[in-house]
């Protein structure tokens, strides 16, 4: 006798507690890649940004081989606007855009000579608790430690106003302004706070052969090159010129021996550039060399100096780079000496 095949019947769904159906596996990672998807092209602006300011090397390129086209997908489809928005609503609208400009001044620099008369110092500028000295401290990581002794030593000076004076930026510099652009910030923070008195050190980040913003149709050679030296002045004395242009007064910090020979010879290149700008701008630069402030007896890096009493104190980090706060304290007092014979800001309380 012939029998029909019954009927296939459907698998019930699985269901948890309480009637929730529950998917397969395959369907949670499909929507968990959809949602990544969805999330590259959203932030699409930002990783590209993110890869943009990478070292040199493969891992810069292939980061940015992939994070282009998916800027420029985002971009088409509109997708970057929620981003766009929040940024805006946040006042931080220009996090993503990479900006290389080195801009220079568009004004020769203001040129103030001191007020003199035959046989007497040149009279120096008067600040008091009612009309104060505001001082700015910029620059990349190594300016942090001499920038927080140099508040601590004004802290009880009425007359100088140095309040959230320190703006140091980690892994920045004149050579990369794609990381971080000091030549836009400098005119912005001169124009917007008008400081009088400004500490600046940059080069740490700088001993390296890759820039960018560099003007199109120009090339810039290996560090210490003849072409990197020329754009390196370019833009050591566009900071300084921004700085100056309107009166006040900079004193630029040189970078200091470190524990790697190589690397002190790199720092020596910049030192030299930046001595030669501060030079051709007596009266408004000032160089501020700190080279033989930590070397050893020998005139080679030391991490440990003697005090005044004959103690070893530890001057430099165990990265043999940055200061350790005695080192910092040292920097300060050598900055308001360049500073007091610009200003005075201690004859108001007899001092």
């Amino acid at each position: 006798m012939e029998t029909r095949d019954a009927p296939r019947r459907r698998p019930r769904p699985r269901t948890a507690d309480g009637g929730r159906r529950l998917h397969s596996a395959g369907s949670a990672i499909a929507v968990s890649l959809v949602g990544l998807a969805i999330a590259l092209f959203l932030n699409a602006p930002g990783l590209h940004k993110s890869a943009t300011i990478q070292p040199e090397g493969w891992k810069r390129d292939v980061a940015l081989a992939a994070t282009g086209p998916l800027e420029s997908v985002s971009g088409a489809l509109f997708l970057d606007r929620p981003r766009r928005g929040l940024k805006a609503a946040l006042g931080r609208e220009d996090d993503d855009r990479v900006n290389t400009a080195v801009v220079a001044p568009s004004q020769p620099p203001v040129t103030t000579p001191p007020v003199t008369t035959p046989g007497t110092p040149a009279r120096r500028v008067k600040f008091t608790p009612k009309h104060k000295l505001h001082v700015w401290i910029a620059g990349d990581s190594l300016v942090i430690v001499p920038g927080e002794s140099l508040l601590r030593a004004v802290a009880g000076n009425g007359a100088v106003d140095a309040a959230n004076a320190i703006d140091g930026r980690i892994a920045s510099g004149l050579e990369r302004p794609d990381v971080f652009n000091w030549f836009t910030h400098v005119r912005e923070v001169m124009e917007k706070d008008e400081p009088r008195a400004v500490v600046l050190m940059f080069g740490g980040n700088d001993d390296h052969g890759f820039m960018t913003g560099i003007p199109e149709g120009h090339e810039v050679g290996t560090f210490g090159s003849p072409t990197w030296r020329a754009e390196y002045r370019r833009r050591v004395a566009s900071v300084m010129d921004t700085v100056t242009r309107n009166g006040a007064y900079l004193v630029w910090l040189g970078l200091p021996i470190t524990s790697d020979a190589a690397q002190t010879l790199r720092f020596d290149v910049i030192n030299s550039i930046v001595q030669t700008e501060a030079s051709k701008r007596a009266g408004r630069v000032s160089y501020l060399d700190t080279y033989f402030f930590f070397a050893g007896e020998d005139g080679g890096y030391a991490q440990y100096i003697e005090d005044p009493t004959g103690k070893l104190v530890k001057m430099r980090a165990d990265d043999g780079v940055h200061f350790e706060r005695p080192a910092g304290d040292l920097i300060a007092a050598k900055v308001l000496d360049r500073l007091g014979e610009h200003f005075d800001f201690t004859s108001w309380s007899g001092g």
